[in-house]
């Protein structure tokens, strides 16, 4: 691979992996002339290979691919569709033989907004090909050390290449280095240990096969059930302590990743850190798991120590930037990881921009950006809190992702449609509302069901008769795609908002009324959480009337208005060009000669009309080839 060959960047990212690929592409396209460069220690071969934790995506993760990246042709030719998320509990245990065997909560339909299952590997290697192409300069060394210099001037890195160190600056400086943590250790940004991750500690043990049987899962027949595909989504399996996923990663080798989050208070990880001890607990707790890799080839088994991390700092003030893994990780429930990514990046992008442009509110977005995404981060880390007292509780479990469903749909998915997260004023309110207090609360309750074996039901994310008034989470607050398509700031995100409060609310007191009845309706911190929910629906709202007015009363995107106001003075005039001579063959200049192709002997376009007859002339009698039948 190369050497440096320039001394001197605009932006160096360290590390050639998601984060630092899906960070490079971006900056090229929306800042003309920048220099980048990567480093990154492995080769094209050793990243195609590489096994990671994170090959589904969500919706936030999707749609930045696909459209803000412009690899929505690419994904669909070569990585597969995601069709939804599914969750199995065993209803016996030591009964798990078949999906039969577990309560299931099923997607019922293709996701609105499309989604994808990644073979990380192969992703990224084409990633780093693609910008490679476009004028990334990447450096195949590693980063032995770097000095991070205040204010505007540029950092110092130390890269060794084929056993020499040499020395390259930049004046941005990107640490995708993942678990390495780069910028984390230099300056002491790291938190890690439960008591900095609201309790969280786990652990992660993987396989990934090919060849599998998928009809040992499910046959694709569900005529009752589901017009998706089961297989292709991502399928969640819980049990005490734990929950496991089931990931195809790859249509044409029939590869799926199966793995377990486990929580140390509950199962510890040692249990499971080998391959042998892995497939034995699959064997003992969750049999058709062990049946799907056993129908196939494994290709390798990796285990990692207390994953979990959060960081101090995302963004500096000093140009330098943690994003992916290098800035925090919670858990591979959801598939959040890259989302997150997606939010970072764009962030990091528009910081760079604005600075290189001499905004005067470069600044400010810095700072906002970087209180968002590393409270983002903290508040991802909390999504995961007592994780391990309800897992294997299907009634507690499915009331947990319902609710949790309705922020990710109702907040977190238009807000980034909506480009709301780069908005510094919308980034600063969200902070001063953080409903982590009120999450906590609801888990605490969940914790007493499940302490006190009380039996709550159930709940379907996907179905329109759980909560009220045919509300289900994945349904979005008004027809803000089809609407506003995807103009920065054009969705009115405080209509959805104020949405998601005003069915929280009817959720937490169907919640205390399911769990503890009239004594858990009546008690005052329902009550009190209910007044508040809904007093912050009406003022969210008053946000949504104040985004309307300023909108001029409609929602609807720039480009589709203008297309109407084309359209104004529309009159259909039916009219062709002509293409035929007098002779009946093609026009000069219109028979693909000049392009290179070649026109058949003794054939002729059977219907082909002359330009008399759009004189208004009546048609020749149309020679016809002798091989005509």
């Amino acid at each position: 691979m190369q050497a440096p060959t320039n001394s001197q960047y605009d932006v160096l990212i360290m590390g050639g992996g998601f984060a630092g690929n899906v960070q490079a592409r971006p900056l090229l396209r929306k800042i003309p002339g920048i220099r980048i460069a990567m480093v990154e220690p492995r080769s094209d071969e050793e990243i195609a290979s590489i096994h990671k934790i994170g090959e589904s995506t969500v919706e936030i993760a999707a749609n930045f691919l696909a459209r803000e990246l412009g690899l929505v042709d690419y994904l669909i030719e070569h990585h597969p569709p995601k069709c939804g998320l599914n969750f199995h509990w065993p209803k016996k245990a030591g009964q798990t033989k078949t999906v039969e065997d577990y309560h299931s909560v099923w997607s019922v339909r293709f996701p609105k907004i499309g989604a994808f299952q990644l073979h990380r590997g192969k992703l990224e290697r084409d990633l780093m090909e693609m910008n490679r192409a476009d004028g990334v300069h990447t450096i195949q060394g590693l980063v032995k050390d770097f000095d991070i210099v205040e204010g505007e001037a540029d950092h110092r890195i130390e890269v060794e290449v084929d056993g020499e160190v040499r020395e390259v600056s930049a004046t941005h400086l990107v640490d995708a280095a993942s678990r390495k943590f780069l910028t984390g250790r230099k300056t002491k940004n790291m938190l890690v240990g439960p008591k900095n991750l609201f309790g969280l500690d786990t652990g992660a043990a993987w396989v990934r096969v090919s060849g599998v049987d998928r009809k040992i899962f499910r046959d694709g027949m569900d005529p009752m059930r589901s017009s998706t595909s089961n297989y292709y989504c991502t399928n969640h399996w819980f049990g005490h302590g734990h929950w496991l996923w089931m990931i195809p990663i790859c249509r044409d080798s029939m590869s799926l990743s199966i793995g377990i989050v486990c929580h140390n208070e509950v199962l510890p990880g040692k249990t499971v850190a080998s391959q042998e001890k892995f497939l034995a607990f699959l064997k003992a707790n969750h049999e058709v798991l062990y049946d799907l890799v056993k129908s196939g080839n494994v290709e390798d088994f990796v285990y990692w120590t207390r994953p979990s991390h959060r960081c101090h700092q995302m963004f500096s003030k000093d140009n330098w930037y943690a994003i992916g893994d290098a800035a925090y990780f919670g858990d591979a429930f959801y598939s959040l990881g890259t989302s997150t990514i997606a939010l970072a990046v764009e962030s990091v992008t528009e910081i760079i921009r604005a600075k290189r442009a001499g905004d005067a509110d470069a600044e400010e977005k810095r700072a906002a950006y970087d209180g968002f995404n590393s409270w983002y981060g903290g508040t991802v880390v909390h999504l995961y809190r007592d994780h391990h007292k309800h897992l294997g509780h299907a009634g507690a479990m499915s009331w947990r992702i319902y609710f949790e469903y309705m922020w990710w749909f109702g907040a977190w998915v238009p807000m980034y449609l909506g480009k709301w997260h780069l908005d510094p004023e919308y980034c600063r309110g969200l902070l001063r509302h953080c409903e982590r207090h009120f999450f906590k609360d609801f888990y605490d309750d969940l914790t007493r069901v499940v302490d006190e074996g009380r039996n709550i039901g159930w709940m379907d994310s996907y179905r329109a008769d759980q909560l009220a008034f045919g509300y289900y989470p994945p349904q979005e607050h008004g027809e803000y795609l089809e609407d506003t398509i995807y103009e920065p700031q054009k969705l009115n995100i405080y209509h959805s908002v104020s949405r998601t409060y005003l069915y929280s609310a009817v959720f937490w007191m169907k919640f205390q009324w399911k769990a503890f009845g009239v004594l858990g309706v009546l008690r005052p911190k329902t009550l009190y959480h209910l007044v508040r929910l809904l007093k912050q629906a009406a003022w969210v709202g008053l946000g949504s009337l104040r985004h309307r007015l300023k909108m001029g009363g409609e929602d609807s995107s720039t480009s589709f208005r203008q297309v109407q106001d084309e359209m104004a003075d529309y009159a259909y005039k039916p009219s062709l060009q002509p293409w035929l001579g007098e002779d009946g063959m093609p026009l000069p200049g219109l028979n693909g000669v000049e392009a290179g192709m070649a026109t058949p002997a003794n054939t002729v376009g059977v219907g082909a009309v002359s330009s008399d007859v759009l004189a208004g002339g009546a048609p020749p009698t149309a020679p016809v080839s002798s091989s005509a039948p």
